[in-house]
């Protein structure tokens, strides 16, 4: 991580969703804020041909402390997330122990500061323990600095405890975001329950699982309105359930993350762990229904549910490994590949669910690309290929079934006030990175 006092990009192409900008123009940061003019002591870098845009947003990652280290760490996770563009990520409270109380969540934002690499709000419990029968403190926990509540990895199945979270998010303007599964109905299903699953004779997760709670929230949320987000939404049915609630009017959000735009569950023939996701890959229909999703705006953003996992782990076998993937490095480059190479949305589009599409769920105050404001961005080659290889990610696992994989999108690094969490903003003033 460097730390520059200024630093002056010349010809970038500036892409900002937050006031809808797309032009070629200098970016000059003098001090960690963005300045009119270039200092005389900057540090002058030939950006043509690349992206700057406001820093990208996952709101679904696993971080994994306190109490899972041998998995990812505050660090290394927010590593990550500096190598994949990122500047801002909400952690999952599924740790051990869970977060579901104060101290804990001001344990996260406290390490995650003197990480450095990106900011990182918490997501706290919505029952304690991720139990599902009593409710944590929202206001106690919000105070602290949790930006949402979950008991993600688990729904929460009872209906009076979850119309009682509802009512508590609603008095004090709390987001819920619900990991939408009924147990009785997914069953212990490791894959999608399909003609793959039926071939390979592993038990298959019904998607009436996720769509099921989905319809029992929507109701909760009719009676008692709050803030309600679906998480990692995976079937056409389910998107269409949230885009009848949204045509209601009621404040309801989704997101998809970026394996359910890019595999189906033929990726899971060959029985590989790393493939093994939860909810799981699904059939072709579904992806197609997640992208169109995105364009027609039922789902608001795209999210990584980066969930690192040890080798010895993954190790297990289908059926025993646990579900999850590492996806923070690969986010951007896999998004483009479904959306852009595709020739579905351009990169302005495709950085709106990365950035103004992710914080309007959260409501994060805006981190425009303008004269004043702290430096928050990242730096983007669009055009850039590169080859996904295991042994040089950043977070401590590597649990994904894209290594090997050839992309474009190239994160270049990111800038956050003084500090630049990039190793390719190299001292050659005549180029923005060297050639790999």
């Amino acid at each position: 991580m460097q730390n520059p006092s200024s630093l002056f990009l010349r010809g970038t192409r500036v892409i900002d969703p937050y006031d809808r900008r797309d032009v070629v123009a200098d970016v000059a940061i003098d001090q960690g804020r963005f300045v009119e003019q270039a200092p005389k002591d900057a540090k002058i870098i030939d950006a043509a041909g690349c992206i700057v845009c406001p820093g990208l947003m996952d709101i679904h990652v696993h971080l994994r402390e306190p109490g899972q280290g041998h998995k990812e760490t505050i660090e290394t996770g927010t590593r990550a997330a500096a190598a994949g563009g990122f500047t801002y990520v909400a952690c999952m409270p599924n740790t051990k122990p869970p977060l579901d109380e104060p101290e804990r969540i001001r344990w996260v934002i406290e390490r995650a500061r003197e990480a450095g690499f990106c900011e990182v709000a918490p997501v706290a419990c919505i029952t304690r323990g991720r139990a599902g029968k009593e409710l944590t403190d929202f206001a106690s926990l919000r105070a602290a600095g949790a930006v949402a509540f979950s008991d993600d990895g688990e729904g929460v199945e009872d209906d009076a405890v979850m119309a009682a979270a509802f009512e508590q998010a609603g008095r004090c303007d709390a987001l819920l975001i619900q990991h939408c599964e009924f147990k009785s109905l997914s069953a212990g299903g490791v894959m999608h329950l399909g003609e793959i699953s039926r071939r390979l004779g592993l038990p298959g997760l019904d998607p009436r699982s996720e769509e099921a709670m989905i319809e029992r929230d929507l109701d909760l949320c009719r009676k008692t309105p709050a803030r309600y987000h679906v998480a990692h939404i995976s079937t056409a049915r389910a998107i269409e359930l949230v885009r009848r609630a949204k045509a209601e009017g009621l404040p309801v959000t989704t997101e998809v993350c970026t394996h359910h735009l890019i595999l189906t569950d033929e990726a899971c023939a060959s029985a590989d762990p790393n493939t093994k996701m939860h909810p799981p890959l699904r059939p072709q229909a579904d992806v197609d229904a997640c992208r169109q999703g995105l364009l027609d705006g039922t789902i608001d953003c795209i999210v990584t549910d980066h969930a690192p996992h040890a080798a010895a782990e993954k190790a297990l076998g289908f059926l025993k490994a646990p579900a999850g993937i590492v996806g923070l490095e690969t986010a951007l480059g896999l998004a483009a590949k479904a959306m852009v190479e595709t020739g579905m949305a351009d990169w302005p589009r495709l950085l709106h669910w990365f950035t103004t599409g992710a914080a309007a769920v959260v409501r994060r105050a805006a981190r425009p690309i303008q004269v004043g404001s702290e430096a928050d961005l990242t730096i983007i080659d669009p055009i850039r290929e590169w080859t996904v290889d295991t042994q040089k990610l950043h977070s401590r696992s590597t649990n994904t079934p894209f290594g090997g994989a050839q992309l474009s999108g190239f994160v270049i690094g990111t800038i956050r006030g003084n500090r630049s969490c990039s190793a390719n903003l190299g001292s050659d003033t005549r180029k923005l990175y060297p050639p790999i």
